[in-house]
């Protein structure tokens, strides 16, 4: 499905259950008060701004006794050849989240990715695809990044190992432009940014990424990804050791001040790699 399409689909989704809503005559709040969620939450599922979790589509249907035309749509929708299986739920629960933290040892995360960079590193994962599924994929981490121009966007916390900095994808001047990107949304203050520096050595996520996701009406979650795999963890003791050693990561990374100079050192590097070759 077409981004365009898949964005008709969704609003089609909210126009539908504000008429099936006002025709059990309820109120926003009290069908939240009913699926567990805020009234709010409610108008931006009809407004088609946040779309819903799946659980929360079949509370609805439950709620609204549509016989699962939400349960059926949400499904429809969140099969999104975009995203690899095992992301897709993290994806859909970005557009939630309240707080995103982020530690990335090895590329730059997707909400902060340019289409150039998003494109080298899908070509590299998918070496044999063809250009309309590498653009499809690239539409889709573009689509994600959205959320942090809304009004409404979470609190993002991203920590980048030195290592993000120095691995020239796309080339030294794609990956220049990346680097002066997140520069740019990090001076905008819509991003925290800091680098954790190669002399820290051991930390406690070498073995892949993480991210932790906070939530206005649900508990938070943590994401793990390695190799063509990834976890969604929302068991409270699990998430809460994830959070301790993204803290412990954190607080070994240098000041944003002095990320941002370190950031801006390596634009300089790419630039010049750029230029002599």
């Amino acid at each position: 499905m077409a981004n365009g399409s898949r964005q008709a689909a969704w609003e089609f989704f909210g126009t539908e259950l504000k008429r099936r809503r006002e025709d059990a005559g309820i109120t926003q709040v009290e069908l939240g008060a009913r699926v567990f969620v805020s009234g709010g939450y409610i108008g931006q599922f009809e407004q088609a701004i946040r779309k819903p979790q799946l659980d929360v589509a079949q509370r609805i249907d439950d709620a609204l006794q549509t016989d699962g035309i939400f349960e059926r749509l949400c499904r429809k929708l969140i099969d999104d050849p975009r995203y690899a299986d095992y992301f897709a739920k993290v994806a859909e629960l970005e557009g939630l989240a309240t707080t995103i933290c982020e530690f990335a040892p090895a590329l730059v995360p997707g909400l902060l990715q340019t289409a150039d960079y998003a494109r080298a590193v899908t070509l590299a994962m998918n070496p044999f695809a063809p250009d309309e599924l590498i653009e499809e994929k690239v539409s889709g981490r573009m689509d994600r990044a959205r959320i942090l121009a809304d009004a409404a966007r979470p609190v993002y916390w991203v920590v980048l190992h030195e290592n993000v900095l120095c691995i020239p994808v796309g080339g030294p001047s794609t990956m220049a432009d990346q680097l002066e990107y997140v520069a740019a949304l990090a001076r905008a203050r819509t991003v925290l940014v800091q680098v954790l520096p190669l002399a820290v050595g051991a930390h406690p996520a070498m073995t892949g990424s993480l991210k932790l996701m906070e939530f206005e009406d649900a508990p938070p979650t943590a994401y793990t990804e390695a190799v063509y795999s990834g976890t969604l963890l929302d068991d409270p003791p699990v998430v809460q050791r994830i959070r301790s050693a993204y803290d412990l990561i954190r607080a070994a990374a240098l000041s944003p001040e002095a990320s941002l100079a370190r950031i801006k050192s390596a634009v300089e590097d790419h630039r010049r790699c750029a230029s002599t070759s």
